[in-house]
């Protein structure tokens, strides 16, 4: 971590369009996810209109998250991202916890979640074969093994992501019209109970990325105004995306029978298209699903180095493997951690939700501390140059709201969690211990 910065006077060139950065929000934000969040969302609340009205909400909410990443990042550039801004704003130690959180808590999570919404469309698409909680450790196992091997091949496994998403988001959504409504059976049981706030800690998680997509603001050509458009735009497309697939959803399946359905996309395109167009969704929601995974497999590890080499106790994990360009010892750690909590959310009645428990408090935690990070970065750098968020201080107060909204109703899910009577119960409850289990170990970062 130390160095994270870019040399003395360096700065990104300015080489991309507003359109550039508009796709590649876009495709930064739209993973696998989606195809698995819309049954929780459905799950959560009493109505239709709620489903849609929440998907709007998340997308505004995602927005003045961006907005206000990318004053943060255009004013303090650095490869170090979040952990730069937390270190400027609050010193080492906070910033030391982040990374361990990372480590620990976030990226591992990640990994297990994205591989559950790959199981449960294995699943459907192979009902005889292993079970969700079993094709999700065998996508983690080659995901990592496939990076312990060479960066390339890492790389390689990124290139059709965002065709293979859309293609099948579009195939859901054509596939809507051609059904009567409510005709398509669900394929689990009915949920039980409702609560908005559960139902934002799974929208926002399917609008996760724009915290990335930010990092772009120090490279847009055009100054503030290109950014703003490139950013509205971008999101504006994701959330036109994000309500037509669920309106289609929702046609097709009803809010209970969305609720009810884990694959939900393939059933509704089994009913519109048949089995072989259905085995083509799914087909594309499990190649995304690893391409989502690898990418966060890629960013987890390296992080996991950083903190070895920072940390004298975790040294053993900041040896970095120069003939294959990849930290081969975290990749392994990060791998086994990801797979001892796919087993612990196989105990679970829905591996994909105590895995969003797991993850969620401390995600939330770590963003309410960057949305501060702005206000107090202001006063101590004034003279730092870059893209002010418009409208100062209200965007900046929403998104630090939304994110103290997001922290609340994460602890009540993992609440929710704890008290309920199924299997993986503990899994928020373990995600909040093992961030505090990081503090004695990162008192002494510099």
């Amino acid at each position: 971590m130390h160095g994270s910065g870019p040399p003395s006077g360096a700065r990104p060139a300015r080489s991309l369009s507003a359109i550039d950065v508009a796709l590649m929000t876009v495709g930064i934000v739209i993973g696998a996810g989606i195809f698995r969040v819309p049954a929780e969302v459905a799950g959560a609340v009493d109505s239709s209109w709620q489903v849609l009205a929440l998907w709007g909400i998340g997308g505004l909410a995602a927005l003045t998250g961006a907005l206000s990443y990318a004053e943060l990042a255009s004013r303090f550039p650095s490869i170090g991202g979040e952990y730069q801004f937390l270190r400027l704003a609050w010193g080492a130690r906070i910033s030391a916890l982040f990374v361990w959180a990372r480590v620990a808590v976030m990226q591992t999570g990640a990994i297990a979640t994205v591989g559950f919404v790959a199981g449960d469309y294995a699943a459907a698409l192979w009902p005889d074969g292993p079970s969700t909680a079993l094709w999700a450790g065998i996508a983690i196992l080659l995901v990592t093994l496939a990076n312990m091997a060479s960066l390339e091949i890492g790389r390689q496994g990124q290139r059709w992501l965002v065709a293979a998403v859309l293609a099948a988001m579009l195939l859901v959504i054509a596939a809507a019209p051609t059904v009567a409504p409510g005709s398509v059976l669900p394929t689990g049981p009915a949920p039980q109970g409702a609560s908005i706030g559960l139902a934002l800690v799974f929208v926002m998680l399917a609008y996760g990325g724009w915290n990335e997509a930010a990092y772009l603001s120090a490279e847009v050509k055009g100054g503030a105004k290109s950014l703003v458009r490139a950013l509205v735009g971008g999101l504006a497309l994701v959330v036109l995306l994000y309500l037509a697939l669920n309106a289609a959803l929702l046609w097709g399946l009803g809010r209970e029978g969305l609720a009810a359905t884990p694959a939900p996309a393939t059933a509704l395109v089994d009913a519109a298209f048949g089995p072989f167009a259905a085995a083509i969704l799914g087909a594309a929601v499990v190649a995304a699903s690893l391409s989502t995974m690898n990418a966060t497999v890629i960013t987890g590890a390296r992080a996991m180095c950083a903190l070895g080499r920072d940390i004298p106790l975790f040294g053993f994990i900041g040896k970095w493997d120069g003939a294959r360009s990849v930290p081969r010892t975290a990749l392994a750690v990060q791998g086994a951690i990801a797979l001892a909590l796919t087993a612990y959310g196989a105990t679970a009645r829905d591996g994909f939700t105590a895995m969003v428990a797991f993850g969620a408090p401390a995600f939330w935690l770590f963003l309410a501390l960057i949305a501060l990070a702005l206000f107090r970065l202001r006063r101590t750098h004034p003279q730092a140059a870059g893209f002010a968020v418009p409208l100062y201080p209200v965007i900046p107060l929403i998104f630090l709201g939304t994110c103290l909204v997001m922290l609340w109703s994460a602890i009540g899910y993992a609440h929710f969690m704890l008290s309920a009577s199924e299997g993986g119960r503990l899994a928020g409850a373990l995600g909040i211990v093992l961030l505090l289990a990081g503090l004695p170990l990162v008192w002494r970062a510099r």
